[in-house]
């Protein structure tokens, strides 16, 4: 078999040709393709990696925000449990102040209005007693009974003491109008002179006087001249008693007050007015 050398040759250059142009045409594009691809394909994967860390550094921030957010809220929520344990605390101590306070100003009332109750009751008793004895004093008394108290009022002045005496005097001496002298009835004559008489003894010297009958009087003689006044009467030993009452009851409204003293006999009285 003969072998036709040209038609080897030209195929193998045709061979040759095919191949440079497959190379250049179609294995180098692929080549370039599949090296771009493996380029895009590596970057996405650095992307996904960078992306991952990111996501994964996130992630801690996250947990780690989370875990400093849980540790504040359970400080926060502990704060306030204990300011509201405070407070409520605070509150039941102020209601139980309130309400000892409120309890001890209404033990105070009621002591205070059992006190004037007391006071009241002890007061109006007094006074009905002192009215009673006023009124039936003053239906006891008599002409006669008046002037046996004249009589006693002219020694009663005839037997004051210094001081009480100048004082008097005094006042007489000074005054602008005659003294007065006023009685619960009318004074006889003779009873008007004997206390004339006995103020001129008693004074040295002439005493203008003038005689007035006052019925609110109880059985009693009362000189009053320039302010200063002498009186002799039941109805001073009545108020006597009824000021050393009233005392005495003061004294035992007080706590640990001791009693008031005895009443006394009142004798004359020199008093301004």
């Amino acid at each position: 078999m003969l072998i036709d050398w040209f038609t080897v040759g030209a195929q193998a250059l045709n061979f040759l040709i095919l191949v440079w142009l497959m190379k250049r045409f179609l294995y180098k594009p692929i080549l370039r393709a599949i090296d771009a691809r493996e380029q895009r394909i590596s970057r996405e994967l650095a992307d996904a990696d960078a992306r991952k860390t990111e996501a994964q550094k996130e992630s801690d921030e996250f947990r780690h925000k989370n875990e400093e957010f849980d540790r504040q809220r359970t400080a926060l929520l502990s704060k306030v449990k204990d300011e509201a344990q405070a407070e409520r605390q605070r509150l039941l101590d102020e209601a139980r102040k309130d309400a000892a306070a409120l309890s001890s100003k209404r033990q105070e009332t009621l002591r205070n209005e059992e006190q004037s109750l007391h006071q009241a009751i002890s007061r109006r008793t007094q006074q009905e007693v002192f009215a009673i004895a006023r009124k039936a004093l003053t239906d006891l008394s008599t002409t006669s009974l008046e002037e046996r108290l004249g009589e006693v009022f002219t020694r009663r002045l005839q037997e004051m003491d210094g001081g009480e005496k100048a004082g008097l005097a005094e006042a007489l001496k000074t005054a602008s109008a005659p003294a007065l002298v006023r009685s619960a009835f009318d004074l006889p004559a003779e009873q008007r002179v004997a206390i004339q008489n006995s103020l001129n003894e008693t004074f040295s010297a002439e005493i203008h006087v003038r005689f007035e009958t006052a019925p609110d009087l109880i059985s009693g003689i009362e000189l009053t001249t320039n302010g200063q006044k002498l009186a002799w009467s039941i109805a001073d030993y009545l108020e006597t008693m009824k000021i050393n009452i009233d005392e005495l009851l003061n004294e035992k409204d007080k706590p640990a007050a001791k009693a008031g003293p005895e009443p006394e006999e009142p004798g004359p009285e020199t008093e301004s007015r």
